[in-house]
């Protein structure tokens, strides 16, 4: 068996919490003929580490209104219910249902883990495998302990309900699928 500290050096289990204050959470989608990006800065959560790290838990929930890609308008859009309904569907969740050590990377200097769970947006909860990445464990300026991930995933929008789009000439449509997620998340461990 793979112990905690083989897995993550410097991991302890117990409760852990995300600071949102040093942690991000960013997408981006194909629009036209570039990729637009952005961010939901509003969020919260934490990871429950087990001894048996393949055993440990984690929750999110994201505040939908709270998105930002730099633009009013597109922002003001991207809320309504052509696309993410925040009036009906406030937030976005995630569950883990497992973790596991990845079987890419493995010439990685940090250790990798897929982390599967569930996403619920707009109502509909889909699976997700997220790629994970572990930075370590630091101790702050102020005694607590901090640990770093950084997380990558991609969904399917349609999966979700949202099929707005504008079709263009030929074959062509404004917006992409597929979205890409990523994760920068720092932990604080709970007292």
């Amino acid at each position: 068996m793979l112990t905690l500290d083989d897995a993550a050096p410097g991991l302890t289990s117990g409760r852990w919490t995300i600071d949102p204050a040093h942690s991000e959470i960013t997408f981006s989608v194909r629009h036209l003929m570039t990729t637009v990006r952005g961010t939901f800065p509003e969020f919260a959560g934490e990871a429950r580490i087990a001894d048996d790290p393949f055993d440990s838990s984690a929750r999110a929930e994201i505040t939908l209104a709270s998105l930002d890609t730099r633009n009013a308008d597109r922002d003001a859009h991207v809320r309504s219910a052509d696309f993410l309904d925040v009036e009906r569907h406030p937030v976005m969740s995630f569950t883990t249902t497992g973790v596991e050590r990845a079987t890419v990377g493995r010439r990685a200097r940090t250790p990798r883990f897929h982390v599967d769970g569930e996403l619920a947006v707009r109502g509909v909860t889909r699976p997700v495998r997220m790629l994970s990445e572990y930075h370590g464990v630091s101790e702050d300026p102020w005694g607590g302990l901090r640990a770093g991930f950084t997380a990558t995933a991609e969904i399917s929008r349609r999966d979700f309900g949202i099929e707005f789009n504008i079709p263009l000439q030929g074959d062509k449509v404004v917006l992409g699928d597929t979205i890409a997620i990523q994760l920068e998340i720092q932990l604080v461990k709970a007292a």
